[in-house]
């Protein structure tokens, strides 16, 4: 049996290397010809899985390790008698602590003691808002919910807000899937309008899809007063992203929101144990199997601590956006193709990202509150 993998994948001979042969290709370009022979193929999202390239092979099974299908003709695979499997939330938890680190910083340049202060909006309201949303409120955050896919289908419950209403908050943070039909497409949904609405003291986060925000509509509004302050995670037309755009925002960072490590290997786990069940396997491997020991497994806290500082420095010892947003900004140079062979280095190089549950936080006298937030963001503790 073969398996062809985009190279990326991370343990995929853990996994998969006794279900079949393993051949590794480059998901960027994946062709026909690579997949023709091909039993099993597994792509990320950087791959079209389509007419076009499974046609004439004899593929049985595609996984996607990532959360969104967009790149995925579901309706092709299906009409072509192809099982398809993807890895919803694999990496919602990598994404919130991602967006919780880019709160800290934002709180920290308005010079502000304490972050929960802000109001937050989430707009989609799926695996990661969800996760995101209930990380917030434990930590005692207003936390406004826009979701309307959703709203339609639970039309009793109340918590729900409009688009217009999110984007009132302090922060919004985009996390809808791309969609172009039905009632409520996400392409280009924010678009001017919706721009000229935000303010200086906003902080917009796009950490879902790239094309929800129609970048020229962006970069004209960063170039008006009383811009809002951006971060942005994805681009429209990946890997070969808008170097003027990169100027502009405030942080950006190379579609790695969900590259921590645990993320990564989740979502192999998740296509593993789909595949064990196509071919009637038992499923004997877990991901905690395969996780290395942390570079930095321990801090220590003592009741001299400050509340916020000890939060703020916990989490960027787990994950600081700032050199991200630095490595992206120094690939930003030569032709359209080196910028985007350097995109796609950035996030095939990745270096190692550890989540906040592989750092022990040990706390000595502090009070019941700092220990009540270092668990809400997900830290393990020892009091």
């Amino acid at each position: 049996m073969l398996i062809v993998a985009d190279e990326n994948i991370p343990l995929l001979d853990s996994f998969f290397g006794d279900i079949g042969e393993i051949r590794r290709v480059s998901g960027r370009s994946m062709s026909n010809e690579d997949v023709r022979d091909a039993d099993i193929v597994l792509v990320r999202s950087v791959t079209r899985v389509n007419r076009e390239l499974l046609e004439g092979s004899r593929v049985r099974f595609v996984g996607t390790t990532t959360i969104g299908t967009d790149h995925v003709d579901l309706d092709w695979l299906e009409a072509a008698g192809i099982r398809f499997s993807a890895a919803p939330g694999c990496n919602a938890n990598s994404v919130a602590e991602y967006v919780l680190s880019v709160l800290s910083l934002h709180a920290e340049r308005r010079g502000l003691a304490d972050w929960s202060q802000l109001s937050v909006g989430i707009v989609g309201v799926g695996n990661v808002g969800g996760e995101l949303a209930h990380k917030l409120e434990r930590l005692g955050f207003d936390v406004r919910l826009c979701d309307p896919p959703r709203a339609d289908r639970e039309e009793e419950d109340q918590e729900f807000v409009s688009l217009e209403e999110a984007m009132k908050c302090d922060v919004v943070s985009l996390h809808t899937p791309l969609t172009r039909e039905g009632d409520h497409p996400t392409l280009h949904m924010i678009g001017h309008p919706e721009l000229e609405a935000l303010g200086a003291n906003q902080l917009l986060i796009n950490a879902g899809r790239g094309e929800v925000i129609d970048s020229s509509a962006l970069l004209a509004r960063l170039d008006q007063g009383n811009a809002p302050t951006v971060a942005l995670d994805v681009w429209e037309q990946e890997p070969r992203i808008h170097p003027e755009l990169v100027d502009r925002v405030w942080l950006a960072t190379p579609h790695i929101a969900g590259y921590s490590l645990e993320g990564k290997v989740q979502g192999t786990e998740m296509i593993y144990q789909a595949l064990s069940q196509f071919l009637g396997l038992p499923v004997r491997k877990k991901a905690g199997q395969f996780l290395p020991e942390p570079a930095l497994s321990k801090i220590s806290f003592t009741s001299s601590a400050d509340e916020d500082d000890a939060i703020r420095i916990a989490l960027r010892a787990c994950y600081d956006p700032r050199p991200d947003d630095a490595r992206l900004r120094n690939a930003m140079t030569g032709s359209v193709e080196e910028r985007g062979a350097a995109f796609d280095r950035l996030r095939r190089d990745y270096p190692v990202r550890r989540e906040c549950s592989s750092l022990k936080i040990q706390l000595k006298g502090t009070s019941k509150s700092l220990q009540d937030s270092f668990r809400a963001i997900g830290f393990k503790l020892k009091i």
